[in-house]
């Protein structure tokens, strides 16, 4: 009979050596899971086989946070002065190894405040970057609760909306940078969890779940390791610079009809109503001019009508004569009187007669004007 001697230092290099582990999911492998690894030694002595020698190996999971927020408009959004619920659109993704909470905030960062209002967060339920109607009924939110690790396809990516009032104070080429943080806490309560906290680097592993905070930095609001992320939207108002300058002229008189004509009564003045926008800024509509007229002059509604769109030249610099600065000269346009422009008796402040007139689109660097007739009492 062969002595079965069990010597460890003896097995062949034929041993079989066989380990088994379970396969990690896109996400990594869900926090708390316990993997198990099992080893199985097979060898002979003296050419007869042995019973195996088995061992394994468990340790549990530990939990890895890390969430990434992403920015996902053009930039900037080009918003303007006055304009409600401008949407700046961001994707929320937990890339950590388990379900959390998401605590939502956001920070001026540049900007004045004053000219920007009501910043409030919304889920964007379409996923389509633009506030709906039923996204507002269903409530501004705070928090995203119970958000599923991801699944490595988007699927679980979450997409809000970060919406403000842009005031009127705000004008052309002001910005507005807006951040929005997502910050890691606890799931599986009612409610916001409370702020999730991980082991230092210098923290030894311990045999249960620890907590591992894996986060980068992506602005300045928030800090590496900190359990959440940001990303910075941006808007950019784009307004109208809009500049009017109204002058006269006297065409005639009675005494000295159209040769060097003076302001007396009977004489027959023209008013130009140039209305310009500045180069850069956004286009002006619905340019709607409304005049005022002293009552001391009476419209020559018979005689030459109101003209709209027409052209204008603007003396900046003055002249010899008055060395009085804007002088707007009015030419060309259409006699739109009823139409697009219209006088109306008492129409007016106070019941002064009123001229109106509604001038077309207005481009940036361009400049339409109004203008008619009136007799001096």
């Amino acid at each position: 009979m062969k002595k079965p001697t069990q010597l460890l230092g003896a097995v062949s290099a034929f041993a079989l050596i066989a380990m088994s582990s379970t396969p990690a999911l896109a996400v990594g492998t869900t926090a708390g899971d316990t993997i198990t690894n099992n080893v199985s030694v097979s060898f002979e002595v003296g050419g007869e086989e042995q019973d195996d020698v088995t061992a394994s190996d468990t340790f549990t999971v530990d939990r890895v946070i890390d969430v990434d927020v992403t920015f996902t408009g053009a930039t900037p959004v080009n918003v303007s002065p006055g304009q409600d619920q401008a949407v700046l659109s961001f994707d929320v993704t937990n890339l950590s190894n388990d379900i959390v909470d998401l605590d939502l905030s956001t920070v001026l960062t540049d900007g004045t405040a004053a000219n920007i209002e009501n910043i409030t967060i919304y889920l964007d339920a379409n996923n389509d970057g633009i506030l709906q109607q039923t996204e507002i009924d269903a409530g501004a939110i705070t928090f995203l609760d119970e958000v599923a690790a991801d699944d490595g396809l988007g699927a679980e990516t979450i997409a809000v909306l970060v919406v403000a009032d842009i005031t009127t104070d705000a004008v052309n080429d002001d910005i507005f940078d807006i951040v929005l943080i997502a910050d890691a806490h606890e799931a599986g309560a009612a409610g916001l969890g409370a702020e999730i906290f991980g082991l230092d680097n210098t923290d030894a592993n311990t045999p249960g779940e620890d907590t591992v905070l894996a986060d980068g930095t992506s602005t300045a609001e928030e800090a590496a390791n900190d359990g959440d992320d940001s990303a910075l939207g941006q808007f950019e108002v784009a307004g109208a610079l809009v500049s009017v300058v109204k002058s006269s002229r006297i065409i005639s008189d009675p005494v000295n009809g159209t040769t060097n004509p003076k302001a007396i009564p009977g004489a027959v003045i023209e008013y130009c109503i140039a209305v310009s926008n500045a180069a850069d800024a956004a286009t002006a509509t619905a340019v709607n001019v409304s005049d005022d007229l002293p009552a001391d002059v009476t419209f020559a509604e018979n005689d030459f009508g109101i003209f709209v769109d027409g052209t204008a030249t603007i003396d900046t610099n003055g002249t010899p004569a008055d060395n009085t600065d804007d002088i707007a000269v009015c030419a060309g346009g259409t006699d739109e009187e009823g139409g697009d422009a219209s006088y109306t008796a008492g129409g007016g402040t106070g019941g002064l007669n009123e001229i109106a007139g509604l001038l077309s689109d207005l481009p940036a660097s361009t400049t339409r004007s109004l203008y008619f007739r009136v007799t001096i009492n």
